[in-house]
């Protein structure tokens, strides 16, 4: 027998294909460990979302109430004894939550605009595509958390107007509590969404100040905020009717004055709709990688 031959018979045999698999719970690299949601994940990112706007809370939140307030004050004091009642009713509880949804609105845009193009900037974006979240638990996160922001500004906007109302001699009334909380909700949403559109589309801080100045403010500022669309002569009332944020203003007023110049099956239609368009919008930017992953 040879020296070739016996190294032969020694050799260790070849692993078969038995024992080549891999052991039980172990997974390959890159392969999602999680079932259809990786719930752990996206709570983990909304609460990232969360803690950073209230890091700065004197900013985020406080700033836009204070702003509000100086809109409602100024308008009641300078023109409240001189205004006539909106559709029956006073001025003042006609402006309140008109001025509560615009915070809302702007608050939730800005924080998740902010926060994705921040992070795009700084190079930490990087930090949240890596992670094992899919394209829908990214947006879901950034969306909930713009959401719980503007909701919050809302919440303490309202409040504040409440005591300043009292104090005014106009108590803020409640006509129907599902009706502020869907518009509030939905609002806060869209316009997450529109954040985060803008955020991933966005190269540049011009940009996202272009997206400010040219469609959110002419969107909230030009929708019944400070009036009655009833008054404006044609072709701009029957413009309005297409601008998104008056629905949103007027189905969100009514919970308080139980005055609505929408009808009211439009009114949650057209919400509805916009919620789920604009949600899916984001989605599919987010998968396509668009700017976040070049």
């Amino acid at each position: 027998m040879t020296l070739a031959h016996q190294d032969s018979q020694n050799a260790p045999a070849a692993p078969t294909a038995a024992q080549n698999a891999a052991p039980v719970g172990a997974y390959a690299f890159g392969v999602r460990r999680f079932g259809a949601v990786n719930w752990l994940g996206l709570w983990t990112l909304y609460v990232k979302e969360v803690r950073r706007f209230l890091k700065v809370v004197t900013q985020t939140v406080v700033a836009p109430v204070i702003s509000t307030l100086l809109f409602l004050v100024v308008f009641t004091q300078a023109f409240g004894g001189v205004r006539p009642d909106v559709n029956g009713v006073p001025f003042v509880e006609f402006l309140a939550p008109g001025l509560t949804m615009m915070a809302i609105l702007t608050n939730s845009f800005t924080n998740s605009s902010s926060s994705i193009m921040i992070s795009k900037v700084q190079g930490s974006i990087v930090d949240v595509l890596m992670p094992p979240l899919s394209a829908g638990e990214l947006t879901i996160a950034f969306i909930a958390g713009a959401a719980t922001r503007g909701l919050l500004v809302g919440a303490v906007t309202a409040a504040t107007c409440a005591v300043y109302m009292a104090v005014y001699g106009a108590p803020m009334a409640i006509a129907s509590v599902w009706a502020i909380l869907f518009y509030a909700a939905a609002a806060s949403i869209i316009f997450a969404a529109i954040g985060v559109i803008g955020g991933i589309w966005a190269e540049k801080f011009d940009q996202m100040a272009a997206i400010t100045n040219f469609v959110i403010t002419p969107l909230t500022f030009l929708s019944g905020t400070f009036y009655s669309i009833n008054n404006l002569p044609e072709p701009f009332r029957t413009i309005s009717h297409y601008n998104p944020v008056y629905y949103l203003i007027d189905g969100f007023r009514s919970g308080f004055t139980g005055v609505a110049e929408a009808p009211l099956a439009a009114s949650i239609a057209a919400t509805v709709g916009i919620s789920a368009l604009i949600s899916f919008a984001a989605y599919l930017l987010i998968r396509s990688g668009y700017n976040i992953k070049e």
